[in-house]
């Protein structure tokens, strides 16, 4: 049972390394294209899907794919970066607790 929590853990953190490598050279990507644009915009309107659609986007029509990549890809990576932490901490205590 060790072993697979240990293992478990192991891989949990791996994958978050690799989902975080993957998702900055993305997000990279997208953002140069938008500093080379010139887009201003600010986290709170890249993180609301709502506000992204209603204030950046009309603002930088010819943009529009870029911006909306750079959005999702930043929110995916946050929301699934975020899941993988929370089960590392949960199988984390576990070994804790099956260690005693």
């Amino acid at each position: 049972m060790f072993v697979l929590l240990l293992t478990t853990v192991i891989v949990l953190f791996l994958a978050m390394l690799f989902v975080n490598l993957y998702f900055r050279a993305k997000v990279m990507r997208a953002y140069r294209v938008l500093v080379r644009s010139e887009v201003d915009f600010t986290a709170a309107q890249i993180l609301s899907p709502r506000r992204m659609e209603e204030e950046v986007v009309p603002a930088y029509p010819g943009q529009a794919g870029a911006i909306r990549d750079f959005g999702n890809y930043l929110r995916r990576s946050i929301r699934m970066a975020t899941v993988l932490l929370l089960l590392i901490t949960l199988f984390g205590a576990i070994l804790m607790w099956h260690g005693r």
